[in-house]
């Protein structure tokens, strides 16, 4: 019997390549979306799918969600939503509602990406409630599995933006190494999970890069001369104050995250065929 596989976060950067891959591989998928008819319009011709309408922060939305399905994988989390839900609403609360739903619905597997050693950034709003509910999912009697990629490609088009106009900041010395990961590449990894029995996967790209070669590499894509500017470690701490203190989580989130994960190693098993340059050729392609 083939295995049927439920998606939530289908319309995000990660959460499209994932769809895109089950397809391809002929899986029974249902997907979760706020709004069907805008969700249906953007497939095109590729409709050979379940849709279930549904705010997954309202449990009372989403019952029958999981019904007949085998697997769930959520990719769900604040990325730039403005409706006022916070990391805690969504990250957490809106995954448990679905992972209570796929219990009720006797789920088999439930996969969930994570942040690579998000375990260790719990000091960070979004890592915190990522990683309240990956705790939780660990103690859910579900089999499991955490995706834990180290950065998105989508994430390094802040380089390519800051070497478009001339000039890329960096924070420290720019000597920190990370292999950041393709939609596409993490995609094949997500969904090889369903069949799989292993319960944490931490995964980056093929190529593992300093910060500085990053932005060499946009640089020369955006046919700039290659301009750095290193900011002391401690501007990169007083900065994190001021906006802890005088912005919202909404505002100093991603920011917090982003200014972290600048100052750190984040290297983990390579995978995948994408290389950020062709990625930022890509978005040069785009405009």
């Amino acid at each position: 019997m083939a295995l049927k596989v439920l998606l939530a976060g289908a319309t995000g950067y990660l959460g499209s390549y994932i769809l895109k891959e089950l397809l391809k591989n002929k899986f029974e998928s249902r997907v979760i979306v706020r709004k069907k008819n805008d969700f249906l319009n953007s497939l095109g011709e590729s409709k050979a799918l379940e849709t279930f309408q549904a705010e997954l922060t309202q449990p009372g939305a989403i019952i029958n969600c999981c019904e007949g399905v085998d697997t769930v994988i959520s990719t769900v989390g604040i990325t730039k939503q403005k409706d006022g839900l916070t990391y805690m609403d969504v990250d957490y609360q809106a995954n448990m509602n679905l992972l209570k739903e796929a219990k009720r619905s006797g789920v088999r597997r439930f996969i969930y990406v994570s942040v690579f050693r998000g375990n260790e950034l719990t000091h960070l709003k979004i890592c915190a409630a990522k990683e309240q509910f990956v705790a939780a999912l660990k103690n859910s009697g579900l089999d499991y599995c955490i995706i834990r990629p180290t950065g998105y490609f989508s994430d390094m088009g802040e380089f390519y933006e800051m070497a478009k106009k001339g000039r890329v900041f960096l924070f420290g010395n720019g000597a920190f190494r990370m292999n950041p990961i393709h939609g596409a590449d993490l995609a094949k990894i997500c969904c090889d999970a369903i069949q799989t029995t292993e319960k944490e996967i931490p995964i980056g790209g093929q190529e593992v890069l300093s910060f500085n070669q990053i932005a060499e590499i946009a640089c020369s894509v955006a046919g700039k001369k290659t301009r750095i500017t290193h900011i002391p470690d401690w501007i990169r701490k007083s900065i994190l104050a001021l906006l802890r203190t005088f912005t919202g989580s909404k505002t100093y989130g991603p920011i917090e995250f982003f200014m972290t994960v600048l100052s750190m190693d984040l290297m983990a098993p390579a995978s995948g065929s994408h290389t950020l340059k062709a990625y930022f050729e890509e978005l040069k392609s785009k405009g």
